[in-house]
């Protein structure tokens, strides 16, 4: 497996932008609608899958449309290509708060899980596929979910994680993480769920049922902020929002009688 060799400058803290530099002919691969700007000479193609692998028939087309479906993203990729004499620059943004990360991926063994929404882009020759939790539990109960994107490749590749971001190096310990915060991990690391607690903390804690257990070597990148959080709080407020004493219990009486 050969990728394209890009270069990339990052932007911004909390609403970050990537910035890919191709040269002639380069390209770089990308979710649906993640482009924010791109240079005179760049040209695009939206098309269905990644292009890691040769093109197949029309059953290796349906399976793979399955698979996007699955993950709930969009069943096409668009492909920008370098197409002009000098190098050029395309930049794809960040969907919500957070960090955007560029990984090596043959410093992490060309291999990486995370959550179904992290991908951003790859260099061309990049494989993102899905990945099926091997325990139920797991799948059930693991703010995770029962599916997550798989990355395969040598070059960089760029995901996106919500909040603040851990990189945190497993040399055969256990964490415990919150399900929600766990984001992407490498290979040999074991991932697995647990119940947190007794009865009562499992009820009252506020921390959820269940935590994440992963155990193994390997790499593992948490965030602070889910973007299932992010929605629940956005919705909480959406609710209270017509109060004109933002947090105020007048401002909820007033409501009450009619107060608009």
């Amino acid at each position: 497996m050969k990728c394209h060799e890009v270069d990339y400058e990052i932007f911004g803290d909390d609403m970050q932008i990537v910035e890919i530099e191709l040269d002639p002919a380069e390209v770089v691969i990308a979710e649906a609608g993640a482009m924010n700007y791109m240079e005179q000479g760049i040209d695009f193609e939206t098309r269905m899958g990644d292009g890691s692998k040769p093109v197949g028939g029309i059953l290796d087309s349906l399976l793979h449309v399955g698979k996007r479906v699955l993950t709930g993203e969009s069943i096409f990729m668009t492909h920008f290509t370098n197409t002009g004499t000098g190098k050029k620059r395309v930049a794809f943004a960040a969907p919500y708060p957070g960090k955007i990360i560029a990984l090596d991926m043959a410093a992490l063994g060309e291999e990486l899980v995370c959550q179904k929404d992290a991908f951003l882009c790859a260099a061309f020759g990049t494989s993102i596929d899905i990945t099926f939790q091997k325990r139920l539990g797991a799948g059930f109960f693991g703010g995770e979910g029962f599916i997550l994107q798989r990355l395969r490749g040598d070059g960089k590749a760029f995901v996106h994680i919500g909040g603040t971001v851990i990189k945190k190096e497993l040399r055969g310990e256990t964490l415990r993480v919150d399900t929600g915060c766990l984001a992407a991990f490498t290979t040999g690391i074991d991932y697995d769920i647990e119940r947190a607690g007794n009865l009562k903390s499992m009820v009252f804690g506020g921390e959820g049922l269940f935590l994440a257990t992963l155990k193994g070597t390997g790499t593992v990148y948490l965030q602070s902020l889910p973007f299932s959080r992010l929605a629940n709080r956005v919705i909480q407020a959406a609710s209270f929002g017509r109060s004109k004493g933002e947090g105020s219990v007048l401002g909820g009486l007033g409501d009450m009688f009619g107060d608009r």
